[in-house]
Parts: structure tokens; C-alpha cells; sequence
């Protein structure tokens, strides 16, 4: 008896303390109360439709679980770069600008990035669109919005714009998905950067998560001045340096196995770092972005 009375307890605390843990519904908690009059006050919001749409909110622990993991020694090249330039990742890719062609085409005409570079960063995002993220959008924001006071104001920043690109696009708001971080579509956007660069190429009427928005994906070049910035070149391997652009360059360290290799980046590099900061992520994009073109050009 006194076993079982012992166990009896230690289930009950254990029950007290997952309470304790897990927040209250979203529409009842102070702070969302005060962000849905902020969002009455200043963008013309409904108060009660807002409510009833944090009333169905939930909380995602998992979310916060994977975000908050601890930042380990990070890849070396060699480590990472093998599965985005596996020969089942570039015939996809290849695959999917054929499918695509004349978007990219368009997309090129106006902007001046290379189809091989928008189609290699989708490739590395979400592998040409398998795996977009299984989250409801409006959970993860949510979440990280009030229950991960580290980035509380960034993510309610992006909240604010989920709301306004569901209101606009007409998006019922609970149905996009996308990744814990709340990335969503081809490229993985924030809400944020869907508002300030998607367009809609396919003139409906409205920008589809999945594919308008790859459109005006410039890798970071400044609005309306991508030719300025885009060359012809952007990722090679020299022997020498003679006969080199007077353009900036700069020395790129890049692990392998057997050692370091050393190349010289231009511009284009570093463009691609404005869209993601990670030189590995640069360097897979540059990569990968060759292969696609060579493969494109050998295969019929």
C-alpha cells in the first residue's frame, strides 16, 4: 500500500508540473490579448475574429525543443556538402527547371540571376519542394512569438506579417505549413520576406505559397539593380591569377577530407550570402548551381 501511495503521488506531481509547463490557451493570456489590440489599433483587425483564431492556436513544444538546441561544433564542408550534390539532387533539379522553364526564364529576363541559381537554392531549401515543413504556420509563429522570449520580438514581428499575408492573399490562416521556424514555400520565406519580394507571375490574382514566390527570389541582389550586381561568373577554381576581372574578390577556405582547398569567390558569392550568411550554404548553392547546368546541357 504505502508502494502504491508513493507511486500514486509521483504521477500526480508529474501531472502538476506538465500543467505548470503547458501555457495557457492563446486567446486567454495577457500578452496575445494586448498583440490582438495592437493589431485592431494599428492594421484594422477584428478583435473577436482574432480571438476566436488564437482560441484554436496551439502550443507546439516540439518547436521550441528545435530551436533551442545547442549549436554544436559547426559542419565541415566535406560534411556538408555531399547530399546537395548527390546525382539524384541535380537530376532533380534538372527535372524541375524543364518543368519550370519559362518562369525562370522570365524570372531572369527581369532580374538577371541565373535560372541554375534560383533552382539551386530550392534545391538546397526544401529539395525542389518535397519537404516544405509539416507545421502549421500559425502554431510555430504563435509559439515563438510568446513562449520563446529569446526572439519574442522578431517572432512577433513575423506573426504580424503572417496575418496580414493570410488578410491580403486571403489564406485561411490556419492552413499554411511550413517549418518550425514558420519558413514557408520553395524557398523557405519568412512571412516578412514573402510581403516585401513575392510576385505573382501566373497573374491569379494572388501569390501562391508554393511557386509565385520563387519568382522575385534574387539571392539578396538589391531591388530593381540585379544586373549591377550579377556577373557572368560567380564561384571558380584558378590555377593562376592572371587575367582576372578588376572586380572585388575574395579567398574562400573550403574543408575536405584530405585537406583544405582554397577559391577565389566574386561577387555573386557574397550576393548569395545576403540571402543566407552560412559560407557553406553559399558554396552548396555555387555547386550545385554548376552541376544543374552541366547536367541541363549534356542531358536531352
Amino acid at each position: 500500500m504505502r508502494g502504491l501511495s508513493l507511486a500514486g503521488l509521483a504521477c500526480l506531481a508529474s501531472l502538476a508540473t506538465l500543467a505548470d509547463a503547458a501555457p495557457a490557451s492563446y486567446a486567454q493570456r495577457p500578452e496575445v490579448l494586448a498583440f490582438i489590440d495592437e493589431m485592431v489599433r494599428e492594421r484594422g483587425f477584428d478583435a473577436k475574429a482574432l480571438r476566436r483564431l488564437f482560441a484554436q492556436v496551439e502550443y507546439q513544444p516540439k518547436v521550441i525543443e528545435l530551436i533551442s538546441r545547442p549549436v554544436l561544433a559547426p559542419p565541415k564542408w566535406y560534411e556538408f556538402a555531399p547530399r546537395f550534390l548527390a546525382p539524384e539532387r541535380v537530376d532533380a533539379g534538372v527535372a524541375f527547371w524543364r518543368a519550370h522553364e519559362h518562369a525562370l526564364a522570365l524570372a531572369e529576363q527581369e532580374f538577371g540571376v541565373a535560372p541554375e541559381i534560383i533552382v539551386a537554392i530550392i534545391g538546397v531549401e526544401t529539395y525542389y519542394g518535397r519537404y516544405t515543413g509539416a507545421y502549421r504556420v500559425l502554431d510555430a509563429l504563435t509559439t515563438l512569438a510568446f513562449d520563446y522570449p529569446r526572439r519574442a520580438d522578431f517572432f512577433r514581428g513575423e506573426l504580424k506579417q503572417f496575418l496580414l499575408l493570410a488578410r491580403d492573399e486571403r489564406i485561411p490562416p490556419l492552413e499554411p505549413r511550413g517549418s518550425y521556424a514558420g519558413a514557408m514555400g520553395l524557398p523557405q520565406f519568412m512571412p516578412s520576406s514573402i510581403r516585401a519580394y513575392a510576385l505573382d507571375y501566373d497573374a491569379d490574382g494572388k501569390v501562391d505559397l508554393a511557386y509565385d514566390v520563387l519568382q522575385k527570389l534574387d539571392a539578396g541582389v538589391s531591388e530593381r539593380q540585379p544586373l549591377a550586381q550579377w556577373q557572368a561568373d560567380g564561384v571558380d577554381a584558378f590555377d593562376s591569377f592572371e587575367g582576372l576581372a578588376p572586380d572585388p574578390v575574395g579567398l574562400l577556405m573550403l574543408e575536405e577530407e584530405g585537406g583544405p582547398s582554397y577559391w577565389i569567390v566574386f561577387n555573386n558569392w557574397f550576393v548569395i550570402t545576403r540571402y543566407n550568411r552560412s559560407r557553406l550554404y553559399a558554396s552548396a548553392v555555387a555547386e550545385l548551381a554548376q552541376a544543374l547546368k552541366e547536367a541541363a546541357r549534356n542531358t536531352p
